[in-house]
């Protein structure tokens, strides 16, 4: 079967969505909820049901486009990603997955392909976490990875909590009807740009994703006494300040300790205060994220965060608090769902590499109730969530000709 991607109109939809932002371009910025995201919606449902596809949303927004099969009481194929984009962030993280899927979707019709299987294509919202602090709200939703009381306990920089904006926004409904059930999909392939260099370096064109690291996030508050930068002596100082930076230099130790390249850990915020150059600093606030494809290695980095927390408030003589945010467990890809998508690159004629994600995705909460993996395509120097985020006509062309072939196997 010729499976032809029609490069141009996948190009025209990917242009025509980044119009879709409260920041002008090459940025990208779209929250979710916004009048940016909800016009971006509207684009993605219109193009869906131009196509013919029957479309959905349910509670929390994520939106289901069906095609449907000839045996439509099997459980489904799925494909998809995100649209939702970080402030000042590029066009391809996320949309590549939604709106290839489309085109894969539209490229399986116009070769005269039946599916057995519906094939369905979700658009998840707001995988990013700026509006509610937390990745993956759709998808955690869906997976039941997140309970239903969520809803009035996340809030947004306003104080506004997730069912005052989701409700605002259109989406009325009990969250705890947006679990799906295991069963649902017979598999998932969820097609994205690889935030990473690798591929462009090994000049490879595609990447076929076997684990899906995941993070934990701890914040960390550490308390001290203030006092005048001249008139209080070292040897009387508990300055809250370096001891932040001993448990930012702790973690950076153990992450390296394990001997293990796929162990990352990063200290992203550290807010100081009072913040004057004249003051010693009384109060500081870290943000800690500790990611592994190995769960137990991880936890390894998270217990000696532990004890560098520990240390440091004795030593110092100074309060320090420690707090979870969430610690989600890492995705191993199904095989035979990474089967199909070796075979479909063969199939294709497309050089692939099988690798990791280091970034974590929609992806990894749907492979909790159902067979997951993904497809990576390259972008120009592993920039992304940046204005200058780039991914090539041909690496997108060719992503979604070896998506297409895949979900033809996996559809029957």
């Amino acid at each position: 079967m010729d499976l032809k991607v029609n490069e141009g109109r996948v190009m025209d939809e990917l242009e025509r969505l980044a119009e879709f932002s409260d920041t002008p371009a090459p940025a990208v910025t779209r929250v979710v909820f916004s009048q940016a995201d909800m016009d971006a919606r509207r684009f993605v449902k219109d193009e869906c049901a131009g196509a013919g596809l029957a479309v959905h949303e349910d509670a929390i927004g994520n939106m289901f486009a069906r095609w449907a099969g000839s045996e439509p009481e099997l459980p489904a194929v799925g494909t998809g990603s995100h649209i939702d984009a970080i402030p000042h962030s590029g066009r391809y993280d996320g949309t590549v997955g939604v709106l290839g899927g489309l085109e894969a979707i539209r490229v399986l019709r116009e070769a005269g392909f039946r599916p057995r299987r519906c094939i369905e294509l979700v658009m998840f919202t707001a995988e990013e976490p700026t509006r509610f602090g937390i990745g993956c709200l759709g998808s955690r939703m869906l997976s039941g990875s997140l309970e239903a009381g969520a809803g009035e306990r996340l809030k947004d920089g306003d104080g506004r909590s997730l069912n005052q904006v989701r409700q605002g926004a259109g989406f009325d409904g009990s969250l705890g009807a947006v679990r799906l059930p295991r069963g649902h999909y017979h598999a998932f392939v969820e097609l994205h740009i690889e935030q990473g260099p690798l591929l462009e370096r090994k000049q490879i064109p595609l990447g076929v994703v076997t684990a899906i690291a995941a993070p934990a996030s701890i914040r960390i508050i550490i308390e001290g006494e203030g006092g005048h930068a001249g008139a209080v002596l070292m040897p009387a100082r508990r300055d809250a300040f370096l001891g932040a930076c001993e448990i930012a230099l702790a973690l950076e130790a153990a992450a390296k300790a394990t001997g293990a390249i796929d162990t990352v850990a990063t200290t992203g915020v550290c807010q100081v205060f009072p913040g004057a150059v004249n003051s010693i600093p009384s109060r500081v606030q870290l943000a800690v994220d500790v990611r592994d494809i190995d769960e137990t290695r991880r936890d390894q980095v998270l217990n000696a965060l532990a004890q560098a927390c520990e240390t440091v408030a004795a030593t110092r003589g100074l309060k320090v608090e420690r707090e979870v945010l969430n610690a989600d467990s890492p995705a191993i890809c199904d095989a035979t769902v990474v089967e199909s998508l070796t075979a479909a690159c063969e199939e294709q004629g497309a050089k692939f590499d099988k690798m990791v994600s280091r970034a974590y995705h929609d992806s990894l909460f749907v492979s909790r109730i159902a067979p997951a993996a993904m497809l990576f395509i390259p972008c120009r120097a592993g920039v992304s969530h940046r204005p200058d985020e780039y991914a090539s006509p041909e690496d997108i062309t060719r992503g979604i000709g070896v998506l297409a072939a895949a979900l033809r196997r996996l559809a029957g």
